[in-house]
């Protein structure tokens, strides 16, 4: 075993052969965690001769458990046999089917994924006769999920508002029909061990008796439920072993908590904290650059990072003029190191807080004819969302598309089944025509189309013909752009997708982003667009496994490294997103995910923003320069980012409160030759726009026998609006 602990620094020795107990390791990143949690098991087992079946080491993917039972094996070099190695859920389901008489399923119970679930809880709100736009079947399920993780049955949801009522309600029978079904998803299998756990004493005994040592990887990422299940196993012999950083939480809208940690400390009050700060991966000038973000966040341990790699070379800052050119810049660089042999293009990473952010790094990549990559997303162009609209407007284009219509014609559902669609396809065959040129038929005076062919199946196909040739005779009559609205506001798409994702910021801002690309070819016609759009198709059949610069969310970069990392959007409401405003512990892990993002660099750091960026009603909205930019030490970087933003977008970004030199305007009336006009907004105002969504009013004037609105929309920024042509509604004081 001495040979093996020669392999470790200091740091971990003392981590690996700890004596027996409660242990916090926290490790920075880059510092060995992983190697530490299975040099662990080696030592408990080699040194300690605790048989493997009396450990259970626990982490997040059945990958990492897969890698982790091979490397103590290879360490050892013997088999593991009845170590209980690998997630949550694959143990929990291990002990809940032995254990399933105490359950209200039986052994053989099946676990519902997320599409099965979705049907559920649909065919629930359906049952109760609720509105799925008032009761979104996504989110019933995220409050579900979030009540099970804080190990809260029906029973025990809490009640605040009449909706939590509703929601307890549709809870309850969800509960039902898992059970009814002999059935549980996800949630269930972590809350049903916890509660068995927690309500069985025998049953507590035997597995706290049976586990002398647990060991958790990625400690900062487990929920309640997981952490009351990990202290119950642990109950008797009190050997925990737990990994992790809290510096490193960044999945809060998982249910994830990192005051688990603070909680280890309340509950182990003689437990050790072994801290590991020495790091491999980065350079010391990218190290301090990271702390200097994260000693912004409060309730957190402090860890000063180091590594014999030397400082390495500053940070590079750089300001764009607009976005256009922010992503220019990120391709430029790479080609011009690439082109001097100075790096290869998988040196580089591309990382930005939201998908949408990556259309215009991918069509500056196209531009500069270079390949990428793109990790834990589609591709721009093949979202479902945005191939959703591409389609609408090439049914607009060419109504003989048959694939389109196909994708469209019930898209948002509008009652159009599988019965109609065929009697659709069997008239327009008989006719010699396509689906599309019958659709746009049952709209021309006199036809007995319905009459004599489709018979009922005509009422449920009218109105969407009637959309159809609506959108067709405006089509060279409007802008592109004016079209494209037309589409969502006549099909309500936007309010189909903030129903239907987890993700709807997301997905509504690719929406929103394809609107700005269609901007480009007011000009040139819909035709030019999507000829465009074809030609991405084909680079998007680009394989992943291509010498190419690699784009991807923070989030997905969780767990990878990069010779050279580009971090873009650093502008308030990008990042720190403009959803953290209003929450300090959602500002808090916003901060978490840049760190992740600054310490993935190994040589070299550049980060990125804009002065300005097009929103997608064309003009274009200047930015606030994140927050977090104004944390790192000059010292540490080269390159400048205005430190004084246009005034017309200015507020106080340390608090997120609105700039209170917009004071209300006393009420007066205008008069000229034709009317009079009462000025009806005032500043802080929260008013409704058909288009923009929801927003607060920054200002407001008379001008012209009209008032003037300036209203702050989230995401897109600030806009004046001449309050009798912008149909704004007040929604409140």
């Amino acid at each position: 075993m001495s040979d093996l602990l020669n392999q470790l620094n200091p740091q971990q020795q003392q981590a690996v052969a700890a004596p027996p107990g409660p242990i916090l390791v926290l490790a920075g990143p880059g510092s060995g965690k992983t190697r530490v949690l299975t040099y662990r098991i080696a030592y408990l087992i080699a040194a300690l001769e605790v048989p493997a079946y009396q450990i259970m080491a626990v982490t997040f993917t059945n990958k990492a458990a897969r890698e982790m039972g091979h490397r103590v094996e290879s360490l050892l070099g013997e088999k593991t046999n009845g170590l209980w190695l690998g997630t949550f859920h694959a143990i929990c389901g291990r002990i809940l089917r032995r254990e399933a008489a105490h359950l209200p399923v039986d052994a053989n119970f099946v676990i519902y994924d997320a599409d099965d679930q979705l049907a559920l809880i649909k065919l629930v709100i359906k049952e109760r006769r609720l509105n799925e736009s008032d009761y979104r079947p996504n989110q019933v399920l995220s409050r579900i999920s979030n009540a099970k993780n804080d190990l809260l049955g029906p029973a025990e949801y809490p009640l605040v508002s009449y909706r939590d009522e509703t929601i307890k309600g549709l809870y309850h029978a969800y509960q039902a029909y898992l059970v009814a079904s002999n059935a549980m998803d996800f949630d269930d299998m972590l809350l049903y061990t916890a509660n068995l756990l927690e309500t069985q004493p025998d049953l507590r005994r035997k597995y706290a008796q049976r586990f002398q040592h647990i060991l958790v990887d990625e400690f900062q990422d487990t929920n309640l439920a997981q952490y009351q299940l990990i202290h119950h196993l642990a109950s008797l012999h009190n050997n925990i072993f737990v990994v992790g950083d809290e510096d490193q939480s960044i999945y809060r809208w998982r249910g994830a908590d990192y005051r688990n940690v603070q909680r280890f400390t309340k509950d182990y009050p003689a437990g050790e904290k072994i801290l590991l700060t020495q790091n491999y991966r980065s350079t010391q000038t990218i190290l301090d650059t990271a702390v200097a973000v994260i000693n912004q966040n409060p309730h957190r341990t402090e860890k000063a990072l180091f590594t014999d790699r030397g400082a390495g070379e500053s940070v590079t800052i750089y300001e764009a003029p607009d976005d256009h050119d922010e992503a220019a810049y990120v391709v430029e660089t790479i080609a011009r190191q690439v082109a001097a042999g100075k790096a290869k293009e998988s040196d580089f990473a591309i990382m930005y807080r939201t998908n949408a952010q990556s259309r215009q790094l991918e069509e500056a990549f196209r531009r500069a004819n270079m390949s990428y990559r793109l990790v834990g997303a589609q591709r721009f162009y093949g979202r479902r969302e945005v191939k959703d609209m591409i389609a609408f407007l090439r049914l607009i284009y060419n109504p003989k598309d048959e694939v389109s219509l196909n994708r469209v014609i019930n898209l948002p559902p509008r009652g159009i089944g599988q019965v109609s669609l065929e009697k659709l396809r069997t008239f327009a065959r008989q006719a010699g025509l396509s689906s599309g040129e019958t659709l746009l038929f049952l709209n021309t005076d006199g036809n007995s189309v319905d009459d004599t062919y489709l018979g009922s199946a005509a009422i449920r196909l009218r109105p969407f013909s009637q959309l159809l040739a609506g959108w067709q005779a405006n089509l060279d009559q409007i802008p592109l752009t004016a079209l494209f609205d037309q589409v969502l506001l006549d099909t309500g798409y936007e309010g189909y997708i903030k129903a239907d994702s987890d993700e709807l910021q997301d997905r509504w801002g690719n929406v929103l982003e394809l609107r700005s690309v269609l901007l480009e070819y007011e000009e040139q016609g819909l035709g030019e667009f999507l000829e465009a759009m074809a030609l991405v198709a084909d680079q998007d059949t680009l394989p992943d496994t291509i010498d190419a610069p690699t784009l991807l969310t923070l989030h997905a970069a969780k767990g990878l490294e990069f010779s050279q990392v580009f971090i873009v959007g650093l502008d308030e409401f990008f990042l720190p997103h403009s959803r953290s405003r209003d929450d300090p512990e959602a500002l808090a892990e916003e901060r978490r995910l840049f760190y992740v993002g600054l310490t993935r660099a190994q040589d070299r750091l550049f980060l990125v923003r804009a002065q300005r960026r097009r929103s997608p009603y064309g003009s274009y909205e200047y930015m606030q320069p994140s927050r977090f930019l104004s944390d790192i030490p000059d010292a540490l970087t080269k390159g400048n980012f205005s430190r004084f933003a246009n005034k017309r977008n200015e507020y106080d970004v340390n608090q997120y409160q609105w700039d209170r030199q917009y004071t209300p305007t006393p009420k007066r009336t205008v008069t000229n030759k034709t009317e009079s006009r009462t000025q009806r907004f005032h500043p802080e105002m929260h008013v409704q726009h058909p288009v923009y969504g929801e927003g607060i009013v920054r200002n407001s004037r008379l001008e012209y026998g009209d008032e003037t609105v300036e209203v702050y929309f989230e995401g897109l920024g600030l806009k004046a609006l001449v309050a009798s042509m912008s149909s704004l509604e007040i929604l409140g004081d």
